[in-house]
């Protein structure tokens, strides 16, 4: 359900979106990366901010940061400078963080967000740059009202994309941050996991009156991580503002931040501007130069993106939008399934193992204890088991007793599908088979076959449920009502 704006207003959305680099090994410095270490594990002189330590930029990063840029249409500049952005933190070792300012290392570029499901148009959010930087460490808060710090985090690799404030409603951010999730796992950038930081987004939103040109004061909202989040945290800031400005009051510029549980955002600090952080170039790097030809060789090899993407499953196999979408998000996932179809899949069927994958395979696995990556590596025999349940082999009730069995073993998911496969055989569907399971339903129950026999079709529904239990489910039952419909016409 979309999010109505009140009547005579408009809302200005933009957005600031934090990418985590996949690195091996950080920034400006050859600590690793992995997500869940010890704290304060993977760190050194550099990242801690020691007196005397030097950065020297990873190239790895500059060519993810260089990738996703053109993925976006960005122009790369050849020339880009790191700045000191200076304040004071508890997680920011140095007192200063090393980013871009004035030369970032991407400038312009878009996003195109598809048409939704709930109707709403396409969009295309233009991009203000794309800079690198490092990301800092992370507060822990403990008990008795202490807080730690973990610097594990500081140095990682991040990506910043400042979109223009071009969204006009909630609905269009989130989609946007999909979008975007989408096309940095598309392009191999990171890992895309909102849930573990590597995917942070804040929005700046604004309000006014519709059909006035100018910008209101905006306020940003820090650190969202989820598509729900972002949806819920943008609509309630949209009312919070609309109803102080219907009450006379002015919207002060500030960082507010999104409370889940209270379902509202609240005051962090006010919002600072540029010359607050003090900006100037770091003398401990050098500019940075990106040659025409390292662009050129960076370019030629971008995958297909997520548009092209659906695109070519809509144009070839017939796929509907929002399939193609959901096929589209998780890359991996729909190579793999590309893949298990073959090489001459009919679209019937395309569209068919489409719907099985992100339906009943989907949310056998979110019931599950187990990872994506077994979807991925079981894919062929998931197409076994959907080829066997489309042409008529497995039963509805077959199949969902095969995915549980199967899903919730310890056992590889490969392993346990083929045993359940082996376990679950096929449906009866030999004439002779069904005709004995219903002379025996129908023997079982007389009134009732009487009363079949007496034109209450209503009950063909009953004595097929009951043919299907007395074969464990094992029944075809279209050649079940078929055989009913005759034994009562004749």
């Amino acid at each position: 359900m979309s999010f109505a704006i009140p009547e005579g207003w408009q809302a200005v959305i933009g957005l600031e979106v934090h990418v985590q680099l996949n690195t091996a090994t950080k920034i400006f410095c050859a600590c690793p990366t992995t997500f869940g270490a010890a704290a304060n594990t993977q760190v050194c002189p550099v990242c801690l901010g020691l007196p005397g330590a030097l950065p020297v930029l990873n190239r790895e990063v500059v060519d993810k940061a260089i990738l996703l840029g053109l993925a976006c249409g960005s122009a790369i500049s050849e020339r880009s400078v790191f700045a000191r952005k200076n304040y004071f933190y508890p997680d920011l070792p140095k007192g200063y963080q090393i980013t871009q300012a004035d030369a970032p290392i991407c400038v312009g570029g878009h996003i195109d967000v598809p048409a939704g499901d709930d109707g709403g148009a396409a969009v295309r959010l233009d991009l203000v740059r794309m800079h690198l930087e490092e990301d800092a460490g992370k507060s822990v808060h403990a008990d008795a009202g202490r807080s730690l710090v973990d610097l594990n985090r500081a140095g990682v690799p991040l990506v910043e994309i400042v979109s223009e404030p071009g969204l006009t409603s909630p609905e269009q951010a989130a989609a946007c941050l999909a979008e975007l999730r989408a096309l940095v796992r598309t392009l191999g950038v990171s890992d895309g996991n909102l849930e573990q930081g590597s995917l942070r987004c804040d929005a700046n939103i604004s309000v006014r009156r519709l059909g006035d040109e100018h910008l209101g004061t905006r306020c940003e909202i820090k650190n969202l991580n989820s598509f729900r989040s972002v949806r819920d945290a943008a609509a309630h800031e949209i009312v919070r503002q609309i109803t102080c400005l219907q009450a006379g009051e002015a919207i002060i510029q500030q960082t507010r931040l999104w409370d889940t549980e209270a379902g509202r955002t609240r005051a962090m600090r006010s919002k600072e501007d540029a010359h607050d952080y003090r900006y100037f170039p770091d003398p401990d790097l050098p500019e940075l130069h990106v040659e025409p030809a390292r662009v050129a060789r960076l370019r030629a090899s971008l995958p297909e993106l997520p548009a092209a993407r659906r695109a070519r499953l809509h144009d070839v196999w017939g796929i509907p939008a929002h399939l193609a979408a959901s096929l589209s998000a998780e890359p991996e996932r729909a190579a793999a399934w590309e893949a298990a179809l073959g090489p001459s899949p009919t679209p019937e069927r395309a569209v068919s193992f489409a719907h099985f994958l992100v339906g009943r395979v989907a949310g056998a696995l979110n019931r599950s204890d187990r990872d994506s990556a077994e979807v991925l590596a079981a894919m062929p025999l998931i197409a076994e088991v959907h080829d066997r349940w489309r042409d008529g082999r497995l039963s509805n009730k077959m199949l969902a007793d095969l995915l549980s069995a199967a899903f919730d073993t310890s056992a590889p998911l490969a392993i346990s599908l083929r045993d359940a496969m082996d376990a679950a055989g096929t449906v009866v569907d030999d004439d002779d088979g069904l005709r004995r399971a219903l002379d025996d339903a129908l023997a079982a129950h007389p009134a009732q076959a009487q009363a079949l026999r007496s034109g209450e079709t209503k009950l063909i529904g009953f004595f097929v449920g009951q043919v299907m239990q007395a074969l464990a489910g094992k029944a075809d039952a279209r050649r079940l009502t078929e055989l009913l419909r005759a034994h009562v016409d004749s």
